[in-house]
């Protein structure tokens, strides 16, 4: 069997990539393709660890520029990404794999408390790891929270997965020119704000030397042979 590039990874996904097309905040069929990827990694020996969104239920952001208070609606946010991260525990489980949702709320009649000593054992042992509520603190986004736990855990990659191939010089649905970049540095990736991650989160990636690819999800099968040792999407560090 071919060598893993990684033992240990933190995934990041948008709320949006659980929608469909057609509507609907949460596409089962789209949650169970996920979690049967995220159960072949597991079986091929890799540590998964996840942060999901919150975007196809709700924006704090959007809901402060409609005059709700941002705290509140940030707060609003961070209980959508524990449904989502609730709905992803269940699809995952039902492929018999363990599967530990960890909050940054208290909120623990429906999941843990994240406490990263903890999270680790998890992961250690096994089971995949959902961190769910972003960092638990208001003007933060789940971006941040992804690069906050991939550190803490120790992930040797974090993976931000996207619609596209990876990071372009433009959007490349609105601009049939724009330039894609298999490889940059994080000083090119805030210099030419590419809109890549917000700022806070490349930072914290930066400073802690955590690698990043970004790539398409709805790829079938990329992450596994990214895991493998295939070039896929586009590598920041």
């Amino acid at each position: 069997m071919t060598k893993l590039i990684c033992q240990r990874i933190l995934l990041k996904l948008s709320g949006e990539a659980l929608m469909s097309d057609v509507g609907g905040s949460i596409d089962s069929k789209i949650v169970s393709r996920l979690a049967m990827e995220i159960k072949e990694l597991c079986d091929c020996g890799v540590q998964v660890g996840l942060v999901i969104g919150g975007g196809n239920i709700l924006r704090g952001a959007e809901k402060a520029s409609q005059g709700l208070d941002r705290v509140t609606g940030d707060q609003m946010g961070m209980l959508a990404t524990v449904i989502n991260a609730l709905a992803m525990q269940d699809a995952i489980e039902s492929y018999q794999q363990p599967v530990r949702v960890m909050s940054a709320l208290k909120i623990n009649q429906v999941c843990e408390d994240y406490i990263r000593r903890k999270a680790i054992r998890h992961l250690e042992k096994g089971r995949v790891v959902i961190f769910a509520a972003g960092t638990g603190n208001p003007f933060f986004t789940t971006d941040s929270a992804a690069s906050l736990r991939a550190i803490e855990i120790n992930a040797q990659l974090m993976i931000k997965a996207t619609k596209v191939k990876g990071v372009y010089s433009a959007d490349p649905e609105k601009d049939k020119n724009a330039q894609f970049y298999s490889r940059l540095s994080y000083d090119e990736a805030l210099d030419q704000r590419l809109n890549v991650m917000d700022t806070t989160a490349l930072v914290l990636c930066k400073e802690n030397n955590m690698p990043m690819r970004v790539m398409n999800i709805f790829e079938q099968g990329a992450i596994m042979r990214l895991m493998m040792g295939e070039d896929i999407g586009s590598l920041i560090q």
